[in-house]
């Protein structure tokens, strides 16, 4: 029989607060479901390693880790996804739990499965049953149990493998919201108006499609939309930017060829753009072995394998392709009987389907959820004889997020790691490929639609009257893709990445292309790279917006003298957002709270205006196109009319940040305003706050909200990899790797991030060894009997 003493240690061990002398020591859980012994060796940085004799066990045993480390967060995806929050938090949640119902997965589970190849049932039930474990053996020791639940007062649920893969609404997409907004503009300033919201790749005008009145569509069309795809606000907790943090989504990425590095090996490098404001981090590092496989990185928590990472041969990181994968439909409901809508010349009923929801301290209650032949309906407005539908790649099978990458994990060059990503469903991605041959490419992936209909690009809401269908999607061998570009390496930034002519349009709306020169600009200035260069290029903070803005204000004066003042800071700009920048809070408030709203105004009708001054992440490619050519988009005497815009929105971004820091420009510091702190949902403990440069347009982004100026969204986990040389690359993963406030590993990767560190991501085990924290030996469980 153990002691007390030894009970306490194995605990501690668990939970990742074991002193290091006890990894030398060992201990042993014995559970449930394994066939053969596990090792679990974590290293100090709190990146599990997990040696099975068998995929079974391996992905078991991921399961049970990760529920190790961040079991509340897992709970929390699913309860959110599933719309089971009301069950634990009360009546309040009702609504958002029917939201998220109306998004699940309801089609056939063998074709789901499926869709993800021969290893993907397996890795999931065995990856729920890991963390089921997890919560038999919390049920011995409640002492371990995360202190939220406590809190909250109630227990973490038990998994069902079909729950990774039913639940959709956490895949990225922002293509309605604009849908909606370039509605209103055109009902606001005519058809003409679209072109002031975002640039279009290839160069396209969008069109209002036949049937469609524009000023038929609700401001508040997208609020059950908006609530099945939020994250989750706690009693006492704090409201997450959801807008902002979903608009800036994108990330980095490139592969650098043997014949531009000093190793003569591939270097890889990743750093995906997530939620920032909110922890533990989005993304989980871990190295998974067995006999046939052996993974090192990261992937989504509550995903089996890894999807950013790399094999013994092959190394992959990737990127948001931004692929149009939502609609707006707009139906006409019969007068007479709102439970039919017209559709191609008749009426068709709209299928309802009642769901229970359990409530906390009551009776459960059932909603009625609501779909047409497109998908779930998000709006009716009774009084107009009218609905609203979201159609989305997410009622087809093969859809989960990430859960594709277990396609290509056992690829061992760029033909197997393809024909891995023909399936891929979402999000659209590109995936960026080297491999220890000394090969590199690019494999994009996404289920496109196959739009029909005169002038449906899905740029603007549609009829749902049978006129504007998807016929199917364009198989992903059909996107464009490259292996050993002449180049010497490929960059990718979300930037617009279609040949010249192509003939698949995945989509018109890309992000501005300035991280992706950057990069690009960065990787030829080094002809004979290193690791330390790509970890050097993901912290680069010089925007390449600020240089092509520079030249309209070179030979401007003004009278006023902090006006004067002002354009004297930003004529010394350097575009260099880093955190001891003294123009940089004058530039980053004249851009974001200012100069784009002014410009709106200035451009167009009021209303129309309004609307485009409250999107985020504005198109500035658009603002300095109107500078250049100002007659064309300011009217007569259009280029007077720029100027004065320019001088009356700086001295308002002059007053504003001189309230803030003071008279003397300086002693301004960026870092001085912008600032990053990780805010624990549930109430804390949190990490931060620490000053953070950066903007929306440099490698290393800051998305931060305009007003409070805290970063929203940005790189938490990045990677460079040492293409065959696995040992000599690194990474990092901020605050931690542990979302139990109790762990060391909660927060002690925040100030190595803060300052630009990293730490070595390894993958052979005798490097493990050297640099072990905790050593746990899970072994089956002996029944009596046997």
């Amino acid at each position: 029989m153990r002691s007390k003493a030894t009970v306490l240690i194995l605990v501690l061990t668990l939970l990742g607060t074991a002193p290091a002398a006890s990894a030398s020591t060992g201990n042993t859980v014995a559970l449930d479901g394994l066939s053969r012994p596990v090792d679990l060796l974590v290293d100090k940085w709190g990146v599990p390693h997990i040696y099975a004799a068998n995929t079974a066990d391996l992905f078991y045993a991921q399961g049970f880790t990760v529920a190790r480390d961040r079991l509340f967060q897992l709970d929390t995806w699913r309860r959110r996804g599933l719309g089971l929050l009301s069950e634990v938090l009360g009546e309040s949640y009702v609504d958002q739990d029917r939201a998220a119902r109306l998004f699940l997965y309801r089609g056939d589970l063998r074709k789901e499965w499926a869709a993800y190849g021969p290893e993907a049932k397996l890795a999931a039930t065995r990856f729920a049953a890991g963390i089921n474990s997890y919560l038999d053996w919390l049920a011995k020791h409640p002492e371990a149990a995360p202190p939220e639940f406590g809190r909250l007062g109630y227990q973490p649920s038990r998994w069902q493998p079909e729950d990774i893969v039913r639940i959709r609404s956490h895949a990225i997409g922002e293509n309605l919201t604009w849908e909606v907004a370039r509605a209103h503009m055109v009902c606001h300033a005519g058809p003409n108006a679209s072109k002031y919201l975002r640039s279009l790749h290839p160069d396209h005008e969008a069109a209002v499609p036949e049937g469609l009145a524009p000023c038929s569509v609700p401001d508040d069309v997208l609020s059950v939309y908006d609530k099945a795809t939020a994250g989750v606000t706690f009693p006492k907790g704090v409201a997450g930017n959801k807008d902002i943090a979903d608009a800036t989504s994108g990330s980095n990425s490139w592969a650098i060829g043997p014949g531009r590095t000093a190793t003569g090996r591939p270097i890889l490098a990743n750093d995906p753009h997530r939620r920032s404001d909110s922890l533990p981090s989005g993304r989980y590092v871990a190295q998974l072995s067995a006999p046939g496989l052996n993974l090192t990185g990261a992937g989504e928590p509550w995903n089996p394998g890894i999807a950013i990472g790399h094999n013994d041969s092959v190394a992959f990181g990737l990127t948001n392709l931004p692929v149009d994968q939502t609609d707006l439909y707009v139906y006409d409901l019969d007068p007479a009987d709102h439970s039919r809508y017209r559709y191609r010349g008749g009426w068709e009923p709209i299928t309802k389907i009642t769901e229970t929801i359990p409530v906390l301290g009551g009776r459960p209650v059932t909603r009625e959820l609501s779909f047409t032949r497109h998908g779930p309906i998000v709006k009716i407005d009774e009084a107009a004889n009218r609905a609203f539908a979201v159609r989305t790649v997410w009622t087809e099978p093969g859809s989960a997020a990430y859960l594709g990458s277990l396609n290509y994990q056992r690829a061992r060059d760029f033909s197997e790691f393809s024909a891995g990503m023909r399936e891929w469903g979402t999000p659209g991605s590109n995936l960026v490929y080297a491999d220890v041959h000394g090969d590199i490419g690019y494999v994009p992936g996404a289920l496109t639609p196959r739009r029909t209909g005169a002038g449906y690009d899905g740029l603007l809401p549609v009829p749902g009257d049978g006129r504007y269908e998807w016929n199917g999607f364009h198989a992903n061998s059909e996107l464009p893709w490259q292996h050993n570009p002449p180049a010497g390496f490929f960059s990718s930034a979300n930037d617009y990445n279609l040949p010249p002519g192509f003939p698949v349009v995945s989509n018109y709306e890309w992000q501005l292309p300035y991280r992706k020169e950057r990069i690009d600009e960065l990787i030829k200035s080094t002809p004979r790279a290193r690791v330390a260069d790509s970890l050097a290029i993901q912290r680069d903070e010089k925007s390449l917006l600020a240089p092509r803005l520079a030249p309209f204000l070179r030979n401007l004066s003004a009278t006023d003298p902090d006006t004067a003042k002002a354009l004297d800071v930003l004529r010394g700009f350097d575009g260099v957002a880093s955190v001891d920048s003294a123009a940089a809070p004058l530039y980053e408030t004249w851009l974001l709270k200012y100069l784009h709203g002014g410009w709106a105004h200035a451009t167009l009708p009021q209303a129309a205006a309004d609307v485009l001054s409250r999107t985020i992440n504005p198109d500035f490619s658009l603002v300095l196109a109107s500078f250049a050519d100002p007659d064309a988009w300011f009217g007569t005497g259009g280029a007077a009319k720029r100027d004065k815009l320019i001088l009356d929105t700086l001295q308002l971004a002059f007053r504003d940040v001189a309230g803030k820091l003071g008279s003397d420009p300086a002693k301004w510091r960026w870092g001085s305003l912008q600032y990053q702190e990780f805010v624990h949902p549930a109430g804390g403990p949190n990490v931060g706050p620490i000053p953070v440069g950066g903007d929306y347009q440099t490698v290393h982004p800051s998305f931060f909200h305009p007003f409070t100026y805290q970063q929203l969204n940005g790189a938490t986990f990045t990677m460079a990899l040492d293409v065959g040389d696995w040992d000599a690359s690194r990474a990092i993963n901020a605050p931690g790797q542990s979302g139990d406030p109790r762990s060391p590993h909660y927060r002690d990767l925040n100030d190595l991030w803060a300052s630009g560190g990293s730490f070595p991501l390894l993958s052979s085990r005798s490097a493990v060894e050297r640099n072990l924290d905790t050593r746990i030996r899970l072994v089956p469980k002996v029944t009596s009997g046997s």
